[in-house]
C-alpha cells in the first residue's frame, strides 16, 4: 500500500487532478493470475488518502477501470 500512496503522492505534486484506482482481474485462465485481491476496505481507504492529498476527484475500487466515468469524473473536478 505504501509504494501506491507514493505514487498517488508524486501525482497529486504533479498536478494530476483526477485519479481512478482499480484492481486487475484475471479474465480467463488463460492470463495471469491474480497477485493478491485488494479489500473494499483498502480502496476506501485509498480514495480517502487520494481526497485528503488534494486530487479533485477520486473514484476508488476493483472494478475502477481508467475511462470509469470519465465524463462524471471531470464535471466534478471542474467543480
Amino acid at each position: 500500500m505504501e509504494e501506491v500512496l507514493a505514487a498517488m503522492r508524486d501525482l497529486v505534486e504533479h498536478s494530476c487532478q483526477i485519479l481512478t484506482l482499480g484492481q486487475y482481474l484475471r479474465p480467463s485462465l488463460d492470463h495471469l493470475p491474480i497477485a493478491r485481491y485488494v479489500s473494499p476496505a483498502e480502496f476506501a481507504a485509498l480514495k480517502t488518502a487520494g481526497e485528503q492529498m488534494g486530487f479533485a476527484h477520486v473514484e476508488s475500487g476493483p472494478l475502477v477501470r481508467s475511462s470509469y466515468h470519465a465524463r462524471t469524473q471531470l464535471a466534478a473536478a471542474r467543480g
